[in-house]
């Protein structure tokens, strides 16, 4: 008859992965749908780079055709129909996202609209009307919006008056969050890796242990304050660079992690322990008195952390220039269906 493993063996067998799904919603952030099979995430996070990435892939060409004869059966400028065909690649690679998790997928909204409040606005009120001409319910889907004051109040608008949920990214200082949650959005993402990168490349200091990782340390704030103060907004932790950082979360309300550090967690047996909790976050956040901020004190507070009004621009920039990479493919391939080769 056989005995049953000890909890102490058992948890020795379980990999960093599976210990972690029980105390934080783990999120695949990728476009490609064969990572989502291996690793069986509830939600899946995407933006302009990934499916760039996803769209050179020949696995995914069929996907990339359709919206493109989409994109010309609607007509149009030509301006028009590639912003066409984006809005449906994007929704595309979303709907089969959506077949393999149970849960939510993020999608991304054009970074260079990130200083335009209603153009944020009416671009994610078409996303998500062609995921529900596709029988997709606005429930499953995030509308990932850039962390600008303009995009928060594109959140604001889109959560109240839309029923839209909406998943902030690119966020980097405290008052990006504070400002988020006083908007009342469904999630944000602050992004670690990125944290990190800025404080080896811009002070002496070129490693850190993962509790003082400088990226960790910034969610973890976040975290605390939003639990001290009730807020519904939640906190999925972004952009990692390593596995510690990972498990320094773990506990998390959500963590979004590529494919190659899911990976790297599966063959890790080590023991992992939630480090952040709702009660010890009332706890923590002690010293941390609640915010109100209009839009000049959000600007002065945000202008104050150099690292994030850095990286802030930087992240748009780069979201901007692969989008506009995936526009010229798009009108490459427009060119030759039009020319019938």
């Amino acid at each position: 008859m056989s005995v049953s493993a000890s909890p102490d063996k058992r948890r020795k067998m379980e990999s960093a992965l599976d210990q972690l799904k029980k105390y934080t919603v783990v999120v695949a952030d990728t476009g490609d749908f064969n990572a989502i099979d291996e690793y069986k995430p509830q939600d899946a996070t995407t933006n302009p780079s990934l499916i760039l990435a996803a769209a050179k892939m020949p696995a995914y060409q069929h996907l990339l055709d359709q919206a493109i004869k989409y994109g010309i059966a609607n007509g149009g400028s030509e301006e028009e129909q590639v912003t066409n065909v984006m809005d449906k690649l994007f929704v595309s690679f979303g709907l089969e996202i959506l077949k393999k998790i149970p849960g939510r997928v993020s999608t991304e909204v054009d970074a260079r609209l990130s200083f335009d409040k209603e153009a944020m606005v009416a671009r994610a009120r078409r996303l998500i009307s062609l995921y529900e001409e596709a029988g997709i319910s606005k429930e499953r889907v995030l509308i990932k919006l850039s962390s600008t004051w303009e995009g928060i109040q594109a959140g604001r608008e889109l959560e109240a008056k839309y029923g839209i949920h909406c998943n902030m990214t690119l966020l980097f200082s405290f008052a990006q969050a504070v400002a988020c949650a006083e908007a009342q959005v469904t999630l944000i993402s602050p992004f670690v890796g990125r944290i990190l990168d800025w404080y080896k490349e811009n002070t002496d200091r070129k490693s850190f242990e993962p509790q003082e990782d400088p990226g960790v340390v910034s969610v973890t704030k976040i975290y605390n304050y939003y639990k001290k103060f009730g807020y519904s907004t939640v906190v999925m932790g972004a952009s990692f660079r390593n596995t510690g950082e990972v498990k320094a979360l773990a506990g998390c309300d959500l963590l979004t992690i590529s494919p190659g550090l899911l990976a790297e967690l599966t063959q890790d047996h080590s023991a992992v322990t939630p480090t952040l909790t709702t009660q010890g976050g009332k706890t923590k956040a002690c010293e941390l008195e609640k915010l109100h901020l209009d839009e000049k004190d959000f600007r002065w507070r945000h202008n104050e952390d150099r690292m994030a009004v850095e990286k802030l621009s930087d992240g748009i920039r780069k979201f901007a220039a692969d989008a506009i990479k995936l526009e010229t493919m798009i009108k490459e391939k427009m060119l030759n269906v039009k020319n019938g080769q």
